[in-house]
């Protein structure tokens, strides 16, 4: 027995690494069904992100790799055109699956939801994982060649 029937969690999703991973595993192990926002195009470009994989591409990976990791998951994919998507509207969204770097979207979800008139979800914060260096495994590391998609550190050419 899950403990929410719907959660709701988004990102860029623009290189699939094992951060990523841990989200969607916490959405999926505490929910029956998870509706994950994936940021559009126009939307990461407007944040200042320099995209790798169009939504199209980016959507396709994120489906292959639910399939593979969650068979038996029930899931949408929303495209976001902002922070919150479905998840201030939807009144079945209980809960938002967040990282420790946007756990302070919660509060503002929560702010946004009241004024449309419905409950506040909660916010469930997922830790950062970190590389094998200490720090945080990013995108933003992986597309440096810094580390790989599971945090191990990459050798550089001297």
């Amino acid at each position: 027995m899950t403990r929410f029937k719907t959660v709701a969690l988004g990102g860029t999703f623009d290189i699939l690494h094992r951060g990523h991973l841990e989200l969607l595993k916490k959405g999926f192990s505490i929910s029956s069904m998870v509706i994950i926002g994936l940021t559009s195009d126009e939307f990461a470009r407007k944040k200042g992100k320099e995209l790798l994989h169009d939504y199209s591409q980016r959507k396709q990976t994120l489906e292959d790799i639910i399939k593979k990791n969650f068979p038996e998951s029930s899931y949408e994919i929303s495209k976001l055109d902002n922070d919150f998507g479905p998840a201030v509207f939807e009144s079945k969204v209980e809960a938002l699956v967040v990282s420790e770097e946007t756990a302070f979207k919660g509060k503002e979800l929560n702010r946004l939801r009241k004024e449309k008139g419905s409950l506040p979800v909660e916010i469930i914060t997922v830790p950062m994982i970190l590389a094998k260096d200490g720090t945080r495994i990013s995108t933003t590391r992986i597309k440096n060649s810094e580390i790989d998609l599971d945090g191990n550190i990459l050798e550089v050419d001297k």
